[in-house]
């Protein structure tokens, strides 16, 4: 499974994550993925509040609305799990991300500067999103 996963991965990103790193998330507590043949999600879950460690959308499968399934997904059940925020960071220079994020009710709430490491050796800030979620 986390063959399948990493290579959806580096399809989606320009510094994707690696197999072994993708099942040792996977087996740590509260962590879960929600999977398409085109794209996953994954969530970890401590304490009342839920992380997206990643989305991935294999490109060829992008704007036709899986990442909103997958995130509105994920939000369920992290509620479930007893989640009552979610958090992400996300690229300040990731328009369509941001806008994904936007779309599902996340609004801004932070900024790490220079947080993400691009392959030319270029560092770009991330935002940091929230989303309460209703009870």
């Amino acid at each position: 499974m986390t063959d399948a996963l990493a290579a959806l991965h580096a399809e989606a990103f320009e510094t994707p994550w690696d197999a072994a790193s993708l099942s040792a998330l996977l087996a740590a507590p509260g962590v879960f993925a929600v999977e398409e043949p085109d794209g996953f999600i994954l969530i970890r879950v401590v304490a009342g509040e839920a992380e997206i460690l990643t989305l991935a959308v294999r490109p060829s499968a992008r704007r036709g609305g899986l990442g909103r399934r997958l995130v509105e997904a994920a939000v369920v059940r992290a509620a479930a799990l007893g989640a009552e925020r979610m958090f992400l960071e996300v690229a300040e220079d990731n328009v369509a991300a941001r806008a994904l994020y936007a779309r599902t009710g996340f609004t801004e709430a932070g900024r790490r500067r220079g947080y993400y490491a691009r392959a030319d050796g270029s560092f770009e800030d991330a935002l940091v999103l929230t989303l309460n979620f209703s009870r």
